[in-house]
Parts: structure tokens; C-alpha cells; sequence
């Protein structure tokens, strides 16, 4: 069974275990073993927890036909290289590396060990044994942002952001579309607390916020205290990475669900039969891996029909998010009528739409 690994007992151990598994007779006889490195705690009920229930899926599936072990709370940078080397050096067959700062250390070391095969979340860049799966996070945000257009009564959201990076400001920008389009008036407020997981600041945020006037709280950060923060001062909020209801039974209005477990046992069976190779897949709504937890009871009737539609037009591709004519903040046209942006253009976005204040 996979099982939580003490990262100082882990990186010790690792020359004897290297040792141990030096040699293509060793490894065969022994199932293949999967390393998850997360960037958070497994307990942080977001994105951490999600990818480990796509681990213990994993698990779950194959049993004995392989062994998987995660190491958490690794920074991005030099810290992660030196963990995804050690995972690769002590005879691990592939590496999930689940946060966006892991890409390019993790390519590094993919280089190095050519026959280890890497997959790297949220990326841009894939090699021979390295691929690269992403979710359109934007598609659910587009749902989120119809809800809140129709129930905010102040038209005004505040965001708990961690970095200004594309995925984010993608994330933001089809939010507040979605919401003007029910609201024209409508506004989102971004503080950015430069940390994917940091629950003290990510509920300083959100108090924040909402002491500037937002009555409707969303987040792109990892734990549920902007949720918490909103139970306790009675405005609502939407969940991020996992269904936060229980932190926020009234406030939660919905949440945007990463469901990565579907993706992990077709990669970890494609390995068990010789058929993994590299590949670039950016999965949304209709594929499954996003997904939208219930409904809150702060839905009104219309809200839920409203985000129902949108939901269902971008599942049956009659409905794109981005779609055209889009403005940015400055009111300069970005995207023209009729037309919406290629898949790179969402992946290098660097601007903000109408409505935005960041």
C-alpha cells in the first residue's frame, strides 16, 4: 500500500535503495514502483488531497502490480529537483510531479534518466519520457462566475490568488466574463498571497476582501480557509480543488473538483503494458476531469438553470468560455466577435478581461 514518506528518512535511505535496484533483473522482479511528489500537505483538502486520491486509485486498481509512495510538502525549485532525483535514482519506474513550478526541474532530471517515464501537471513542455496532462480549470470557472453574476447581491467578488501565472489569470479572466455576462456591472478583486498553500494568509485574504465589500469569495489557493473565512462572516464562496462544503455548508456555493484518478490508472496501466508514451493533454468538463461539486443552498433556481446551460454548452462545445468580443481592463479588444483564442493563447494569457482589479 502506498504510505506517507518521511522526506529525511526518504533522501537518506536512497543510496542503499539505488543500490538495491541497480540492476534490470532487480526491478523487473518487483513490481514497478510510482512516486507522487505534491507541493502541499496530502491534508489540505485542495489540490494536494486530490492528486493523492488519484494515488490511492491507483493503488486501489492494480494492488500488487504495483507499489506507489508520495513525498509532500516539497517547495518548487531546486528542492524538487533533488527530490524527483533521488525518486528516480532509487529505482522508481514514474514520477508524477503535480504542480506547475515542478516542470522544469522535473525535466531536468528526466534527461538524466531517460528510462524513467515522468508526468508533470500543469505544464507546457514534454520530452521523449516526459508528458504533460493539464485540466481546463477555466471551464468550471466560467460556471462559478455565471452562479455568482446571479446571486452576488454587491456584484463584487474577491479572489485569493497565489501567482500571476497564466493558468491563474485564465481562471480569473473566464470568472468574470461568465459573471458580467449576467451581470454587466460585475466586479472581481484579486489579492495575491504569492503561496499555493498558506492558510494563514490565504484567510487574511479573504477578510480582507470582504471588509472592501465582496459578498461573494473565490480562490486558485490550496486550503479551505477563504472558505472558513466566509462561513464565519456570511458570505458566500466557491471551493477549489475539492468539495469544500463541510468547511463552509452554508457560504459554499459550489466547487471546482480536480479529478486526476481516471488519468493516473490509464498512465499506470499504458506502463504495466508497454504502451506509455509521451503526450500533451489539456482535459476539461466533458472528459471528466473537472467536475463541480453540488449545488449550495444559496443557488436560487435561476443561478442553478443559468449555470446548468453554460455547464452543458461547453460540455457539447456550442458554448467557449472566451469567446468573442472580449475586452481587456483598459477596454482595448483582445478577442474579436464570433472568435475565441487557440489553446496556446489561453496557455500564455497575461492580461485581465473587463471587471478585473488586480
Amino acid at each position: 500500500m502506498g504510505c506517507n514518506i518521511d522526506r529525511r528518512g526518504f533522501l537518506a535511505g536512497t543510496a542503499a535503495a539505488a543500490v538495491a535496484l541497480a540492476g534490470g533483473r532487480a526491478r523487473a522482479a518487483s513490481p514497478p514502483s510510482l512516486g507522487f511528489v505534491y507541493v502541499g500537505p496530502v491534508g489540505d483538502f485542495g489540490w494536494s488531497y486530490q492528486h493523492e486520491l488519484g494515488r490511492r486509485a491507483v493503488q486501489a486498481k492494480f494492488g500488487d502490480k504495483v507499489k506507489t509512495h508520495y513525498v509532500e510538502n516539497v517547495a518548487e525549485g531546486p528542492d524538487s529537483e533533488r527530490v524527483f532525483r533521488q525518486l528516480a535514482a532509487s529505482g522508481d519506474a514514474m514520477i508524477f510531479a503535480t504542480s506547475f513550478g515542478y516542470m522544469n526541474p522535473a525535466l531536468r532530471v528526466a534527461q538524466q534518466f531517460p528510462n524513467v517515464k515522468f508526468e508533470i501537471a500543469t505544464g507546457y513542455k514534454t520530452l521523449p519520457n516526459a508528458a504533460e496532462y493539464n485540466a481546463r480549470f477555466y471551464q468550471g470557472r466560467a460556471v462559478c462566475g455565471t452562479i455568482a453574476g446571479a446571486v452576488s447581491k454587491k456584484g463584487f467578488c474577491g479572489y485569493v490568488a497565489p501567482f500571476p501565472i497564466p493558468e491563474v489569470v485564465m481562471g480569473v479572466n473566464a470568472f468574470t466574463i461568465a459573471a458580467r455576462k449576467v451581470n454587466p456591472n460585475f466586479r472581481t478583486k484579486i489579492i495575491w498571497v504569492n503561496t499555493w498553500f498558506d492558510p494563514g494568509k490565504e484567510a487574511d485574504a479573504a477578510k480582507s476582501l470582504i471588509d472592501q465589500g465582496a459578498d461573494v469569495i473565490a480562490q486558485h489557493t490550496d486550503s479551505p480557509a477563504a472558505m472558513q473565512t466566509a462561513q464565519s462572516r456570511g458570505v458566500y464562496a466557491f471551493g477549489q480543488d475539492s468539495d469544500m462544503r463541510k468547511f463552509g455548508p452554508t457560504a459554499q456555493l459550489t466547487a471546482i473538483i480536480n479529478n486526476w484518478a481516471p488519468y493516473y490508472v490509464e498512465r499506470t496501466q499504458a506502463l504495466l503494458d508497454g504502451t506509455w508514451k509521451t503526450q500533451s493533454v489539456w482535459y476539461g468538463l466533458k472528459e471528466g476531469m473537472v467536475e463541480l461539486a453540488p449545488f449550495g443552498p444559496g443557488v436560487t433556481p435561476a443561478a442553478q438553470q443559468a449555470a446548468d446551460k453554460v455547464k452543458q454548452g461547453i460540455i457539447d462545445g456550442t458554448l467557449y468560455p472566451f469567446e468573442g468580443p472580449v475586452n481587456d481592463a483598459k477596454g482595448a479588444l483582445k478577442v474579436a466577435a464570433g472568435t475565441h483564442p487557440s489553446d496556446h493563447d489561453l496557455l500564455t494569457m497575461n492580461w485581465y478581461v473587463e471587471g478585473v482589479q488586480a
